[in-house]
């Protein structure tokens, strides 16, 4: 089958935060801005200062055969490694994926 493309966005809590990744997070929270996130295949973390939560944007290619729990269970592995590259853990993930060969591109009709 076709390869397809995932676009998947991983919410989550950051595990309680100790006084040092607190400032670690927070000394790095301008780089990690909702303006700086981007859809690609590493993906993005972004969060706000009060540290109560974390998005993660990412794109997963896949095989037509595999399932779409499949792409999030990949994405949230990767959502879990990239908070965890910033020295913090995780809990309470929920994910949304949206296949991008589905999306129709409306082109507005011209007068």
């Amino acid at each position: 089958m076709a390869a397809k493309t995932y676009q998947v966005i991983v919410r989550g809590k950051f595990a309680p935060l100790g006084d040092e990744q607190r400032a670690a997070l927070l000394a790095r929270a301008d780089d990690h801005e909702v303006f700086q996130a981007r859809f690609t295949e590493e993906g993005t973390v972004t969060y706000e200062r009060s540290l109560l939560g974390f998005t993660f944007r990412c794109l997963i290619p896949a095989t037509g055969e595999e399932s779409e729990a499949v792409v999030i269970g990949r994405a949230e592995a990767l959502a879990a490694a990239a908070v965890a590259e910033l020295g913090a853990g995780h809990r309470d993930l929920r994910s949304v994926s949206t296949d991008l060969d589905n999306i129709k591109i409306r082109h507005r009709a011209h007068p």
